[in-house]
């Protein structure tokens, strides 16, 4: 903010000859406008004194922008050097006290020192809404925009008896989910029981589902429980549901429904208060078409449903899941921490992984019972995981032909995407500072994920 047309053009030149987005305010009015706009700032560089305002007024309103974001950092410029002025406006929360004439070095170093400590505390703030997203999901890790959408979700159901159906490709950590939804809500205190529907013969999911009565078949030599009994103030875990034969998805159907189960054998029904979480690999709206699911039961299962991506597609997760793995591996069995060399993650991080988490869950116990040393090679990964000599990994033909520059802006734009637009986190993933990637998403014309200011 600076009423002095000339220094105003100045201070915006040099700011953005650094790669800053900058909205110049020419009186004290159009600046608490700027303040409290929509879009929000970062970095305020304001005259102590200008014609329609005092530079403190402005300091102390920075201080009281606090909502969602993090305070705007302020630089203060004044021709009227004092000591007085100089305490007062550190005093009223200002990062930096500058004199006129500007020294333009002064003032470049000055704002460089105030974006890296604007993206610290971006990074700390960001890190800390993550933690809080996903502090009650026990066992569940994913930092990817697709990851925080599961973890949203999740947050907004967990205290409630909502039937979910989950859906995803085998091995992507369905059961996992059921499980943390279970731990994170009302019925933490009952039973968690899971069921795979695909592993057991119509007649006995029947039994085991339901229970059964003494002599209601060959071998039923005394009265059961079924799972829907034993989970009974808890969570029932229906996996592969997709499998379950048409006879008893009507008998589950009617347990949803109306809240009792008979036991196979029996007359009469029981009362049951189960909260059911299902899943499946399956596309069950095809298989509803095809008139292999009840469309009824698919609409009840579906109250509230939850796409698990694949790892393929979530690969910006796969470092911190594999330095998860490692720990957990070593400590299961007795060995000392490792940890991963450059060349073996970029082997990890260019396989398929067509068995999801499970399967970089189990490569990574396989690397720490076989390997020795502290550090993880390349010749640590599992054969099946590295590429065949001379063999160029699929990643990488993809992109055979392609410009440098097509390449490098799909690999931002994905980056991106997969960490909800989180620059700092993004930068860290590229391997190249945050100023850089400024300026790299500026020159290829990248739009803006989240509706915050460049640091100015």
């Amino acid at each position: 903010m600076e009423d002095d047309d000339a220094h105003a053009d100045v201070i915006g030149d040099v700011l953005g000859s650094e790669g800053h987005q900058v909205t110049i305010a020419r009186s004290g009015a159009d600046g608490l406008a700027a303040l409290e706009g929509d879009g929000g700032v970062d970095l305020v560089v304001t005259d102590l004194r200008l014609q329609d305002r005092d530079g403190l007024e402005i300091v102390a309103r920075c201080r009281e922008l606090r909502e969602d974001r993090a305070v705007p950092q302020v630089v203060v410029v004044t021709g009227y050097g004092t000591v007085e002025g100089a305490v007062a406006a550190m005093r009223a929360g200002a990062l930096h006290y500058l004199q006129k004439p500007l020294d333009v070095g002064i003032l470049r170093e000055t704002t460089r020192a105030a974006a890296e400590r604007i993206a610290l505390e971006r990074s700390h703030r960001e890190l800390q809404t993550t933690l809080d997203k996903s502090f009650a999901f026990e066992g569940l890790l994913g930092q990817t925009h697709s990851m925080q959408r599961v973890f949203d979700v999740m947050n907004q159901i967990k205290d409630t008896d909502a039937t979910v159906l989950i859906r995803g490709e085998s091995g992507t950590g369905k059961e996992l989910v059921a499980r943390a939804l279970h731990r994170a809500g009302p019925r933490r205190e009952g039973p968690f029981i899971p069921l795979n529907c695909a592993a057991l013969a119509e007649g006995v999911l029947e039994s085991e589902l339901f229970g059964h009565e003494e002599g209601a078949f060959t071998g039923a030599t005394a009265r059961r429980r079924g799972r829907f009994e034993a989970a009974s103030g808890g969570t029932l875990f229906l996996d592969e549901i997709g499998d379950m034969p048409l006879a008893t998805q009507a008998h589950l159907l009617r347990a949803l429904e109306s809240g009792e189960i008979v036991r196979v054998g029996a007359n009469d029904p029981i009362q049951v208060d189960v909260r059911v979480v299902a899943a499946t690999h399956r596309d069950l709206d095809q298989m509803v078409r095809e008139g292999r699911f009840r469309e009824d039961l698919c609409f009840r299962l579906r109250v509230v449903q939850l796409e698990l991506p694949p790892l393929r597609e979530r690969l910006a997760d796969l470092p911190h899941l594999a330095e998860h793995f490692l720990q957990e591996a070593a400590t299961r069995h007795g060995k000392p921490g490792r940890e991963l060399s450059p060349e073996a993650l970029d082997i990890l991080m260019s396989y398929r992984w067509p068995g999801n988490v499970r399967e970089l869950k189990n490569a990574m116990e396989s690397m720490v019972l076989l390997s020795r040393g502290d550090v993880l090679a390349a010749d640590a990964v599992p054969a099946y995981v590295r590429p065949a000599v001379g063999e160029t990994p699929d990643i990488l033909k993809a992109l055979s032909g392609l410009p440098a520059d097509d390449v490098e802006k799909a690999l931002i734009t994905n980056t991106l995407r997969d960490v909800g637009g989180n620059r700092e986190r993004a930068s860290q993933l590229l391997g190249i500072s945050t100023r850089t990637l400024y300026r790299k998403i500026k020159a290829y014309g990248l739009s803006r994920r989240e509706n915050r200011a460049e640091p100015a």
